[in-house]
């Protein structure tokens, strides 16, 4: 899906640069798109284990976290989604979009909400940080939740 109609450029054809910038646009709506509709279906996952959402979308210049809840046991879970559509031909799975350099960012980031929300941490349970790996196929969405990741 274009966000303009390209019959407007010269004609009716998109010539050189303007077909690169449509492909980059289609390509980042698309997967900021793929990206959202996991987000929300790891909410509802989350929600339906029990989980209290308490934010999404918790975004500093350093990094992100997608999703800030509370287990059933109480202990503070920073959530990191990533979301496929199907398994890539080249064999690259939601799991291996996780990159040690994204997990050194969301500890950075988890670091410093868990500074500033005391309050939500219990002594004995500490936080943790999962990674909700999703692979979206024709019909069906396969849901893998890894827990404690980074510890």
């Amino acid at each position: 899906m274009y966000l303009f109609n390209p019959s407007i450029c010269r004609g009716g054809e998109v010539s050189g640069r303007w077909n690169n910038l449509l492909k980059i646009q289609y390509f980042m709506t698309y997967k900021s798109q793929l990206g959202s509709f996991g987000e929300n279906l790891a909410c509802k996952y989350l929600a339906n284990k029990g989980y209290k959402i308490i934010s999404r979308n918790f975004l500093k210049p350093w990094g992100e976290i997608d999703i800030i809840a509370k287990a059933p046991d109480k202990i503070l879970v920073f959530i990191e989604v990533k979301t496929v559509r199907k398994q890539s031909e080249n064999g690259i799975t939601a799991e291996d979009q996780l990159t040690k350099s994204k997990l050194t960012k969301l500890k950075r980031t988890a670091c410093l909400y868990a500074g500033h929300y005391p309050e939500l941490i219990k002594d004995d349970k500490g936080w943790q940080i999962d990674l909700i790996a999703l692979t979206v196929k024709e019909k069906s969405v396969v849901v893998k939740h890894y827990k404690n990741i980074a510890g």
